[in-house]
């Protein structure tokens, strides 16, 4: 089947263009439900909508910088417009309304802004305190006054919406005209009520197949509501009534104390208040791809974009629809998400069979009317046609149109849907959120997954445990925290406190109960920890100095350094810390056991190498700290010096391997897939870790960023695959390891990432994958899926719900093509034999419900078992309708057939029908029952394609169980009770025995099938 599929029909799992997008589309020819069949793709042209608005909105806020700029140049000597506060306003206590501020903040107006005191003025004037931030009491007229921080959302559709989409299906409304002319037609000639059965029991038929459809979709949309909403959640560090605190960004009111740092989306628009180095990435609004400086000169943050570097206090000015973001995303529908290639490709088998359907279904109305009309005229009654020939020829055209809506499988590509909602909200509880479809399916076919390690592969619980200070080793376990700082000289304490409290992205805070909480990065808390054992006070510490300048970790400088004033007029001091052996080449000097500065000589080199050696294979992290003084014409415009420095130490830092990582990365083992470890830690560290982990094999390399930089291109190719380590890493070193395993290996590649310099690895991959606690927003943003315990194991649990996914809808698909190969040839062969077909319209209606919407319910949510993982990847190249399906497909077709045709041809001999009234109709029911029990006993079938136990786990996926006994309970209602509807009869237990085992005789055909006709995939 996918070899008649051209190219034209495959899409990438991600980015792909809408040129690609529009193409499947339009070769569609064959759908019988737009609006359903189309509801989980991408709407283009709201796309193209949407690309529009989005350029006018940055064209006018590019026009708005250019010209806060120039304003700036000319504000000298300006005289500011005079502003009145509204009464309303100034009652509740503030000086300043919500119109006054959008405009400061939207307008980048710098003489508004110069008129209201600056950013401390207006601070002022919102009653907010830049230390303490705003108190509890006013938070509900700040609401009243300037509105939440909530963006205006599309109301979700309701169950009746979907109800009627359901209706908008072709081929349902002309059988509804269909029933609507029968009904007429026989109530004239036959009356009320028996002229009006076969037209209600299409409208019953019709009206069922509408709620069961309408049922199924509306529980899928509230699935992809709820997941919306996780993705939704976004946190920032805010200050309020003295204490700084995690908080929702939907939470936040004009006033707000809000701490920004690296990898931060700023989450409502506001003013620069104090920090360092701020980069903010402006280009989801400006379109400027140039990172713009936020400094005191310009202290402008809009909300929707990125801290590309740097940290600050932000006070916050407007919120919610308010701001420019607000107005982007109430104005830019959401295109909503690209469809997944398997969506994709299904729609492109279903359009194939749907025009084999359609062509099948004009030939057997031909060939039916063929026969009427030769019946006529061998009666000679060409010319006479009356109410009954009339009701005859409606039911041939109404047999032709159920064959369209029983042989276009438009349940395929909504099986898929269906099966990546029940695995997104399932994954969900397993601490993994989808944020894109296509993720769910690629996962399942991934062959290398490239794992950082700190907190994935190891718990990110860290706590320093040695040290190395003043030349001395110290194990820190052996000593308590007065008996560390007494062994050290009171300077060395002294400028190691000013090291570790200044010269850190963390901070220390008392809560509200008055405790001690430590906020910042596991390795900063570790540090900062280490600081207070050693008898340290923060605050104090912080307050004895002035910081002038600072430059924030940077992973591929792999340091972070700051500038320090000394007081009493001292001078100025640096301190630097990182990699170990970065900062360690950095220095020229070095603190002796005495506390005395020394010369770094090469015995002192050695011992320093020889203790980040020892600690690193002892599985820690190392980080080294150093300091120098600066002369007196060090200014802040200049960048901290990168050598020179004083050594204060070594620090050795734990951070244990998470429990059932080993076995983790064993089952990927197992399951084919290679994992690779990628880190910026000590290359010694990454080796013991890997080791412990069961990554790093006697056969595998571990390698060194700098050093696989400088490979060639052939050394690469014959390296990459060997790689199971890649310490002090760089950013770009993961880009480029993920893209050579995509492109010149065709790797399926899954990546881990965290910071804010990992989204282009994440972008690049197959799947990225970002950690939901110790990521950036930016790196949640560029994933595909995000890692909510930052745990290993939860990414081999993705792996298996994908493969899940990719199984689940691989049985639906032989199950639904069964039955439209054995429906089609079925009642083509009747027609074309005996003029008439043995399934009427209503009971076509109800085979159609059983393979379409309650075949995709009861097979594409069942839940993953552990023999997926002892089964290769699929790749990137594998076929999705297989070879051992096709033999499924084609021996149930075939048996299936044989049986309906003995049945016609001699089901009135073996069941004694010769002179019974209404042997017909009785024959005719038995064959509609049997074909029924066929499609029941093949769905249990499809639950396995290759192994011979079928009914392995099936009390475990209560789904399956439940639409089974639906169906068989149902499919007992119509022969017993509907008969008059349905156009059967009741059997009697000879009867029904016979059909239940010639369906169950399906069950043994299959493991023949899968015994004596084996086939390699």
């Amino acid at each position: 089947m996918e070899n008649f599929l051209s190219d034209k029909w495959d899409v990438m799992p991600k980015h792909s263009s809408e040129e690609v997008l529009q193409r499947w589309r339009d070769l569609c020819g064959v759908v019988k439900n737009p609006k359903r069949r189309f509801r989980f793709t991408a709407n283009l042209s709201k796309r193209y909508e949407a690309a529009a608005m989005r350029k006018t909105n940055q064209e006018k806020l590019r026009i708005a910088v250019l010209v806060s700029k120039a304003a700036f140049q000319f504000i000298q000597g300006m005289q500011p417009s005079d502003y009145t506060v509204p009464e309303e306003v100034q009652s509740a206590g503030f000086q300043i309304c919500a119109d006054e501020l959008e405009s400061i903040v939207e307008g980048h107006d710098v003489k508004k802004l110069k008129f209201h005191g600056g950013p401390h003025g207006i601070s002022q004037k919102l009653a907010t305190d830049p230390t303490n931030g705003i108190t509890t009491e006013s938070l509900t007229r700040r609401r009243e006054l300037y509105g939440t921080n909530k963006f205006e959302e599309v109301e979700p559709q309701s169950f009746w919406v979907f109800v009627w989409e359901a209706l908008q299906d072709m081929t349902l409304m002309i059988l509804g005209v269909c029933a609507f002319v029968s009904l007429i037609v026989g109530i004239l000639t036959e009356g009320w009520p028996k002229g009006a059965h076969d037209g209600l029991g299409i409208v019953a038929s019709i009206l069922l197949v509408v709620f069961v459809t309408a049922t199924s979709d509306y529980r899928q949309s509230l699935q992809f509501k709820d997941l919306d909403k996780e993705k939704k959640k976004v946190s920032i560090q805010v200050t309020r009534n003295g204490y700084r605190k995690k908080m929702s960004i939907y939470h936040l009111l004009p006033g707000d104390i809000v701490h920004l740092s690296i990898g931060d989306q700023v989450p409502a628009d506001g003013l620069f208040l104090t920090g360092f180095s701020v980069l903010i990435d402006e280009s989801s609004l400006t379109g400027e791809s140039e990172p713009v400086m936020i400094t005191s000169e310009n202290p402008f943050l809009l909300s929707g974009t990125k801290v590309q570097d740097g940290s600050c206090k932000m006070l916050v000015t407007t919120v919610g629809m308010r701001t420019q973001w607000g107005k982007l995303m109430a104005t830019l529908s959401e295109g909503g998400d690209d469809e997944t290639p398997l969506q994709v490709k299904l729609n492109g088998v279903a359009t194939i069979i749907g025009k084999i359907g359609l062509f099948f279904a004009v030939v057997t109305f031909a060939v039916l009317v063929q026969k009427m009309i030769g019946r006529k005229w061998g009666e000679g009654t060409t010319l006479k046609w009356s109410g009954d020939d009339a009701m005859e020829l409606l039911e041939y055209f109404a047999i032709a149109v159920t064959i369209v809506v029983v042989a276009v499988p438009e349940g395929l590509p909504l099986a898929v849907t269906l099966s990546l909602a029940f695995a997104m909200k399932k994954m969900m509880n397993d601490k993994a959120l989808v944020r894109h479809l296509a993720a769910c399916e690629t996962m399942g076919s991934a062959t290398n997954i490239c794992s950082d390690k700190t907190g994935t592969l190891t718990t990110n619980s860290m706590s320093v445990v040695k040290s190395c200070i003043c030349m001395g080793v110290k194990d820190l376990s052996k000593y308590s925290s007065s008996g560390i700082s007494s062994e050290l000289p009171d300077s060395v304490v002294k400028i190691l406190l000013e090291s570790i409290f200044n010269n850190t992205g963390g901070e220390v805070v008392v809560n509200r109960r008055g405790k001690r909480k430590i906020l910042g990065t596991p390795t900063e808390t570790a540090i900062l920890e280490f600081g207070l054992s050693l008898g340290g006070d923060f605050q104090a510490e912080r307050g004895l100095s002035k910081v002038l300048k600072v430059e924030p970790f940077n992973s591929t400088k792999k340091r972070m350094g700051v500038v320090l004033e000394l007081p009493e007029g001292r001078g100025l001091r640096a301190h630097t810390k990182g990699a170990s052996e970065i900062i360690l080449a950095a220095c020229d000097k070095v603190l002796n056991s005495e506390g005395n500065v020394v010369p770094l000589d090469e015995t002192s080199v050695n011992l320093l190498k020889g203790t980040i050696d020892e600690f690193a294979n002892e599985a820690l992290r190392t980080l080294c700290l150093a300091y120098m003084e600066l002369e007196s014409g060090f200014s802040i415009k200049d960048d901290i010096p990168d050598t020179g420095y004083v050594c204060i130490g070594i620090v050795g830092i734990k951070d244990p391997v998470r429990p059932g990582v080993p076995e983790s990365v064993a089952l990927c083992r197992s399951a084919g897939v290679t994992v690779r470890m990628v880190t910026g830690d000590n290359i010694n560290t990454a080796k013991a870790i890997a080791r412990e982990c069961g990554i790093l094999t006697d056969d595998g390399v571990a390698i060194e960023g700098p050093v696989f930089r400088e490979k060639s291109l052939e050394e690469l190719y014959e390296l990459i695959p060997k790689i199971q380590v890649m310490a002090r890493s760089s950013p770009l070193d993961k880009h480029t390891l993920v893209k050579h395993l995509r492109t010149t290996f065709n790797e399926v590649v899954a990546v881990t990432g965290d910071g804010t310099n990992d989204a282009p690895a994440l972008h690049e991959a197959d799947i990225g994958l970002a950690m939901g606690i110790a990521g950036t927003e930016v790196a949640k943003e560029s994933a595909d899926v995000i890692i909510l315990d930052d745990n290993f194991s939860t990414i081999v649990t993705v792996a298996k719900w994908g493969r899940s996914v990719y199984v689940n809808i691989q049985k639906f698909v032989q199950f639904q093509l069964t039955v439209n190969v054995v429906a089609l040839a079925v009642n083509f062969y009747s027609a074309c034999r005996t003029g008439s077909a043995p399934l009427t319209a209503v009971q076509l209606l109800w085979v159609n419900m059983i393979m379409d919407t309650l075949g995709a319910l009861a097979l594409a949510t069942e839940p993953p078992n552990e023999e997926l993982m002892k089964r290769a990847p699929v790749g990137r190249k594998g076929n999705f309708i297989s070879v051992v399906m096709w033999r499924n497909i084609l021996g149930q077709s075939l048996y299936q057939f044989l049986i309906i045709w003995f049945l016609q041809s001699h089901g009135k001999t073996i069941f004694r029908l010769h002179g019974y009234p209404d042997s017909d109709l009785v024959l005719n029911t038995i064959i509609f029952n049997t074909f029924v029990f066929c499609q029941l006993f093949n769905e249990v079938n499809s639950r396995e394609m290759e192994k011979i136990d079928v009914l392995d786990g099936i009390l475990d996926n209560y789904v399956f169980v439940l639409v089974v006994g639906a169906t068989v309970l149902f499919q007992i209602i119509i022969i017993e009770y509907l008969g008059t509807f349905a156009s059967t009869t009741p059997l009697t237990f000879m009867q029904w025995l016979v059909s239940i085992v010639i369906g169950f005789l399906g069950m043994p055909i299959a493991v023949i099938l899968k015994q004596h006709f084996p086939v390699e995939n």
